[in-house]
């Protein structure tokens, strides 16, 4: 079953793809409070940003080489929606990567949330069978203050993509920046799960 599972996997596109390792986990929670605290104190992550009105906490275990690897965020409602995990990330070795994943998709179907530059990385989200929402994701080596939520066309030649990303980030690295739909959707998901 499992070598089924690879072959399907092997050959759908033109371009080759490959997930380096998972970089971060989202999770809802029903106390960001007491998540922050349990994170920060026992477990030892340091906060490297985070957004009091969209209710966003970023932490790392290395904050020097990995911005965050643990998001927290209200909107846990395990009865109501089955909503704990934001979103699993899989971090690629390069920005072809993503854009061969979003061909991927595309080609099978795989439903697409949005596909977006956080500054400090370009990432596809998408939905797995059973409506988990995952990422693929590259980071460009540069910095920004998160959220940062743009969002990008990555169907066309990656220099222009990286082009745009460098100009936009001229303009918002050091504040941070969110699409006024992902604010929206991000703050309606906390209200209907009552957070």
């Amino acid at each position: 079953m499992e070598t089924d599972a690879l072959q399907r996997g092997a050959g759908t596109s033109a371009r080759s793809r490959r997930v380096a390792e998972l970089g971060h986990v989202g999770l809802r929670c029903w106390d960001v409070a007491r998540q922050l605290d349990f994170y920060t104190r026992i477990i030892g992550l340091t906060v490297t940003d985070v957004d009091e009105d969209l209710g966003l906490y970023f932490l790392s275990a290395r904050p020097a080489y990995e911005h965050h690897e643990l998001l927290l965020t209200g909107g846990r409602d395990v009865a109501a929606g089955g909503q704990l995990i934001q979103q699993i990330s899989f971090r690629c070795d390069s920005l072809d990567d993503v854009m061969s994943f979003l061909e991927c998709f595309e080609q099978e179907g795989v439903p697409i949330d949005m596909v977006v530059s956080h500054g400090n990385a370009i990432g596809v989200y998408f939905f797995d069978p059973e409506a988990n929402r995952g990422e693929v994701y590259w980071p460009t080596g540069m910095a920004a203050k998160q959220p940062y939520v743009w969002h990008l066309n990555l169907h066309r030649d990656s220099a222009d993509v990286m082009s745009s990303v460098r100009d936009h980030l001229a303009d918002y690295a050091r504040v941070g920046f969110v699409e006024v739909d992902y604010a929206d959707r991000t703050k309606r998901q906390d209200r209907a799960s009552g957070s």
